[in-house]
C-alpha cells in the first residue's frame, strides 16, 4: 500500500524524510482563493547563523550554538544538526559540519547519491551510512549550496522516531531555504490548456522516462476543463509479450483505493447512517483496538485520518492468508496500539482504512457479511454508476482479462517479472489497497472528485459537503501538506493540488487533481521502478501548463542515476551464494506467534525462506560488528531482513531465533521441531525444539 510495500520495510527510515523533502504542500483552507506560497512567520520560524531560514520540526526542542543550529524530538534519541560551513565541495561541507556536530563521528559512509537543485539550492547531495540492523538507528547527512554558501544537514537517531515523526522532520526539511530566497508559485497565473503539444511532450516524458527506468508499461490519463484530452498508455502489459498498455488495461492502483473508501463513507453519511463524529464503536460494537482509553476517542472520521497515533503495522497482514475473512481486520487492529499521542503526528494504517470501509458497509448494509457487502456497495454506489465498468476487487476477474503484470528489481537491479502471491495478502483489508483499475475507469473516479460529488454526467452520486468533508486537514504531513480523509491536499506552489499513491508488488501509482482549475491526472505502472515517474510526471504537468521552472528532467535522470546506484551497492553488501557456515546456522522450519512459519529450504546452492502464503531466495548480510541477516533478494520483495538472535543460554548450534523488524515493532521466529497450529485468535505455535 502507500509510501512502504514489502520491498521497502528495511530500508532505512531516513528515506522517508527525504521524500517529503520533495513533496507538493497545502496551507491555506481548502478551495480558499489563490494566496502567495510564502507563509507568514510563525513562532516556528527559526534561522541558522547565516540566515538559511526554516520551520522547526512539530514537537522538537531547539538549540543555538554559534554557526550551528539543533533540533532534538521529544524521545530524546534523535538529533537534526544543521550546520553552516565554508568549504569549496560536498564533501569538505560534510566534514567540516561532522567535526563541529559529532567530533568523533567515525561511521562507514554506504553510498551519496546527488538531488536536483530545487527550492533555491543549487547543488544537493545525500550521504547515507552504515548502521547495524540491531542498532535500529538512521544516519544521515544532506549537503546543500546555494551561492557560495554551505550547509551541512546531519541526521542521527532511532529507526522508531524517525518513522514516527518523519512528517515533522520531512517538514523541516523542506522548509530549509537559502537567506532571502522566494519560493516558487503559480498563484494568479491562467493555465495553458492540455493541447495536443503538452499532452504529446507528456507522453514522450512518460515513455522516455519509462524506458530509462525499464519500467515494461505505463497507464495513464490527463484531464483538462473538467474534461478527459487523453487515456492510453506506453510499454507493455508484461516482459517478454507483446501486448501494449491501452485505456482499458487493469492495474492494481493499491492506497488510491482508500479515497474511494472515504467516498463509501461520505455515502453513508449523506444516507443519515454515520456521522463524521460518531464514535467508532457506538457504529460497530466489534472495533476496538489494543488501547482501552483511544478506542473510546476513534470517530468515524478518525479511521481513515492517518491521526490517531496508531503507527503502520503491516506485518501482520503482508504474512497472513489472502483467503482470510474480512473480520480478520477487525482481530488485527483489538491487538494493536499507539505508539503517539492522538492527533499529534501522521501515522499510516492501512487496516484503520480497512476497517472504516467496512463499517461503512455494515452501516449501509447490516447484518451482512462486511466484506461481501462492501464489495457490493462500492460496486453499486460508486463503480457503476461512474461506469467504472472495469474496476474491481476480484482478482480472478482483473487477472483474466486485459491486465498488466507485476514487475520489480532482482539483485542486480534489472526489472524482472515478480510472483502476485504477496499482494493476495491485502484481500482481507481490501478498503485499504486492493482496487484493480484502468487509465479509463481511473479518470471516471477523479472527474467525480472534480465534479464535486457529480458523475461526469453530472447525477449527484455524493453532496458537495460530504464529500468536501474529506479534504479538510486533519494533520500535518510536511510543509503545506496536510492529509485529509483518504487524501492529500497541498499547496506547496501557492495552489491546491489533492493526490494519492498506492503500492504494492510490482504496481505503482498515483491521481492528482488541481480542483480550482478542472485540472487532473492519473498514472500507474507495472514495475516497482514505476514509483519513480510519479513525482516527476506531476511536476512536468504543472510546468507544462504554469510555465514552471524546468525541473521534472532532472529529477527523473537523477532518479535513474541514483536507482542504479542503489543496486550496486545493495548487491555489494550481499553474499551469494550463502556460505556453508551460515547455512549450518539454521533450522528447517521456524515459528513466529504474529506471523507464522518459515520453511527453511536448500536446494541447487540457493537458500529459500517459504512463508504460508509467498517465498523469496535469500542472499546473506553481514554487518560491521559481525551481525548476521539472511535477506529477500526476489523480484518486488528483495530487502526483507531476518537477523540471527542470540541462541538462548545453553542452548545449542542452529537453535537462535530469526529476528524480523519494521521500524518500530520485533517479530522473533523461533526453530520450530513440531507441527505448527494456529489458535482461534490467529497466533501461531509450535513445538519448541530440544537442546542440542
Amino acid at each position: 500500500m502507500q509510501h512502504r510495500t514489502m520491498a521497502h520495510i528495511n530500508t532505512r527510515i531516513a528515506a522517508t524524510c527525504l521524500a517529503l523533502m520533495g513533496a507538493l504542500s497545502l496551507s491555506a483552507p481548502v478551495f480558499a482563493a489563490d494566496a502567495p506560497a510564502a507563509a507568514a512567520a510563525t513562532a516556528d520560524s527559526r534561522s541558522t547563523a547565516a540566515g538559511h531560514t526554516f520551520t522547526l520540526a512539530d514537537g522538537f526542542s531547539f538549540s543555538s550554538q554559534g554557526a550551528m543550529v539543533q533540533a532534538r524530538a521529544p524521545e530524546g534519541d534523535t538529533t537534526i544538526s544543521i550546520v553552516d560551513v565554508e568549504a569549496k565541495t560536498a564533501e569538505e561541507a560534510l566534514a567540516k559540519g561532522w567535526a563541529l556536530a559529532h567530533p568523533d563521528f567515525k561511521r562507514t559512509l554506504r553510498i551519496a547519491t546527488p538531488r536536483p537543485a530545487r527550492n533555491g539550492w543549487e547543488e544537493q547531495k545525500v550521504f547515507d551510512y552504515e548502521t547495524s540492523p540491531n542498532e535500529r538507528a538512521v544516519v544521515q547527512a544532506v549537503v546543500r549550496r546555494a551561492g557560495t554558501a554551505w550547509v551541512a544537514i546531519l541526521m542521527e537517531g532511532s529507526e522508531a522516531t524517525f518513522e514516527k515523526r518523519g512528517s515533522p522532520i520531512g517538514k523541516m526539511l523542506t522548509s530549509l531555504r537559502p537567506k532571502g530566497y522566494q519560493r516558487e508559485s503559480f498563484a494568479g497565473r491562467k493555465p495553458h490548456p492540455l493541447d495536443a503539444t503538452r499532452i504529446a511532450a507528456l507522453k514522450k516524458f512518460l515513455a522516455d522516462g519509462a524506458k530509462a527506468l525499464d519500467v515494461p508499461g505505463v497507464g495513464f490519463s490527463l484531464i483538462d476543463g473538467n474534461r478527459v484530452v487523453y487515456e492510453g498508455g506506453v510499454g507493455v502489459r508484461a516482459l517478454g509479450k507483446p501486448e501494449p498498455v491501452d485505456a482499458n488495461t487493469l492495474f492494481m492502483a493499491a492506497s488510491n483505493t482508500k479515497a474511494m473508501t472515504t467516498a463509501l463513507l461520505a455515502h453513508a453519511v449523506d444516507a443519515g447512517k454515520l456521522d463524521w463524529e460518531q464514535p467508532a464503536v457506538q457504529a460497530f460494537p466489534g472495533f476496538k483496538l489494543g488501547d482501552p482509553e483511544v478506542t473510546k476517542q476513534v470517530k468515524i472520521k478518525h479511521l481513515v485520518c492517518a491521526c490517531t497515533g496508531l503507527p503502520r503495522q503491516d506485518l501482520e497482514w503482508l504474512f497472513g492468508d489472502g483467503r482470510a475473512a474480512a473480520t480478520t481486520t477487525f482481530d488485527q487492529l483489538s491487538l494493536m496500539k499507539p505508539t503517539s499521542q492522538f492527533g499529534e503526528v501522521f501515522q499510516y494504517s492501512n487496516l484503520m482504512v480497512a476497517a472504516g470501509g467496512y463499517i461503512a458497509a455494515a452501516a449501509l448494509a447490516p447484518g451482512q457479511d462486511v466484506g461481501v457487502a462492501y464489495d457490493r456497495l462500492m460496486r453499486d454506489k460508486l463503480f457503476a454508476p461512474l461506469g467504472m465498468n472495469s474496476t474491481t476487487f476480484d482478482f480472478a476477474r482483473a487477472l483474466a482479462g486485459n491486465h498488466a503484470e507485476p514487475h520489480g528489481d532482482d539483485l542486480s537491479g534489472k526489472t524482472r517479472r515478480a510472483s502476485m502471491d504477496l499482494n493476495y495478502t491485502v484481500v482481507p483489508a481490501r478498503p485499504a489497497g486492493a482496487v484493480w483499475t484502468s487509465p479509463h475507469d481511473f479518470s471516471r473516479y477523479v472527474l467525480m472528485e472534480l465534479g464535486r460529488g457529480r458523475t461526469p454526467e453530472g447525477q449527484v452520486l455524493i453532496s458537495e459537503k460530504n464529500l468536501l468533508q474529506r479534504y479538510q486537514p486533519q494533520i500535518m504531513v510536511g510543509e503545506d501538506v496536510h492529509y485529509g480523509m483518504g487524501l492529500m491536499v497541498d499547496r506547496h506552489e501557492g495552489i491546491n493540488v489533492v493526490y494519492h499513491g498506492g503500492d504494492m508488488i510490482g504496481f505503482h501509482s498515483n491521481m492528482f487533481w488541481l480542483p480550482d482549475y478542472g485540472i487532473g491526472g492519473t498514472i500507474l505502472t507495472n514495475s516497482d521502478a514505476g514509483v519513480l515517474l510519479r513525482g516527476p510526471f506531476l511536476r512536468k504537468l504543472l510546468e507544462l501548463v504554469f510555465d514552471g521552472k524546468p525541473e521534472a528532467d532532472e529529477r527523473l535522470r537523477l532518479a535513474v542515476q541514483n536507482r542504479a546506484a542503489e543496486a550496486k551497492k545493495n548487491r555489494e553488501l550481499l553474499t551469494l551464494p550463502v556460505p556453508k557456515g551460515a547455512l549450518s546456522l539454521l533450522q528447517p522450519n521456524y515459528v513466529s506467534p504474529e506471523l507464522g512459519p518459515i520453511k527453511v529450504r536448500q536446494q541447487g546452492g540457493k537458500l529459500n525462506f517459504a512463508f504460508e502464503h509467498w517465498n523469496s531466495e535469500m542472499a546473506l548480510r553481514k554487518a560491521e560488528d559481525g551481525t548476521l541477516s539472511f535477506v529477500t533478494i526476489a523480484p518486488g520483495i528483495g530487502g526483507v531482513e531476518f537477523v540471527v538472535g542470540q541462541p538462548a543460554a545453553g542452548a545449542g548450534k542452529g537453535t537462535a531465533p530469526l529476528i524480523l523488524r519494521d521500524a518500530q515493532h520485533e517479530y522473533q521466529f523461533t526453530p520450530a521441531c513440531g507441527s505448527w497450529k494456529q489458535d482461534d485468535k490467529g497466533l501461531w505455535s509450535a513445538a519448541a525444539c530440544g537442546k542440542n
